[in-house]
């Protein structure tokens, strides 16, 4: 079980706190306003109403031995980086932060913020390429310029193994792992000698460009 602290309870914050807490983790959540206090209290280890802004909230609150902080505020700037500041003026480690723009990013990671949300931006992404591309399943933006995606396994590789494939060389895409349909079996790094079936799903490490070139060579 981890401790986490929710720092705002939109929707993105609600949904992240209850689905950790669901999980069996210590959830914290807060915010400002009574009223999604109060929505959340039965569905998480601690609900509070406070001020994340405030440099002395998190002190009251004896929040400094959390394993990670989630900073969900996302429609004022200003309130998203001092709640970032006081963490750190605190000492918590990890901090994660929702952003809802380009700005706003590159802000927090001018005060060292590392893990960064992007959660309209990804999501759009992610269905952009699904309905580019009927055959993919699922796609993780993983860093800048690189992603995960599961993969239907392409007609044309049906019967072939991976060294025949040879996906790496081609493309610089990297089979991680090979799971049913079903998702029952999940082979993890597979071998050069494995041989892909029709109802095979591929996890795919890569470059998006390698991706993209990989997903266009499907389809013809």
């Amino acid at each position: 079980m981890k401790q986490f602290l929710i720092i705002g309870l939109g929707n993105f914050g609600f949904y992240l706190a209850t689905d950790l807490y669901r999980k069996g983790h210590d959830v914290m959540a807060i915010d400002k306003n009574p009223v999604l206090v109060q929505s959340i209290k039965d569905h998480v280890t601690q609900a509070v109403v406070a001020d994340a802004t405030d440099a002395g909230t998190f002190k009251e609150l004896g929040v400094k031995n959390v394993d990670t902080a989630v900073v969900g505020i996302g429609s004022v700037l200003g309130d998203s980086i001092l709640a970032v500041l006081n963490l750190q003026e605190i000492g918590i480690a990890h901090i994660v932060a929702k952003v809802i723009s380009d700005p706003h990013k590159k802000v927090l990671e001018k005060i060292g913020v590392k893990n960064i949300l992007f959660p309209e931006k990804d999501t759009a992404r992610s269905m952009a390429r699904k309905l580019d591309n009927p055959s993919l399943i699922d796609y993780l933006p993983l860093m800048e310029g690189y992603g995960i995606i599961e993969l239907a396994v392409p007609e044309k590789f049906v019967g072939q193994n991976l060294k025949q494939i040879d996906l790496t060389n081609k493309y610089g895409v990297q089979i991680v792992a090979i799971k049913s349909m079903d998702a029952e079996h999940t082979l993890f790094s597979p071998k050069a000698d494995d041989i892909l079936n029709q109802e095979d799903i591929l996890i795919l490490l890569g470059p998006e460009n390698g991706l993209d070139t990989l997903k266009t060579a499907t389809q013809k």
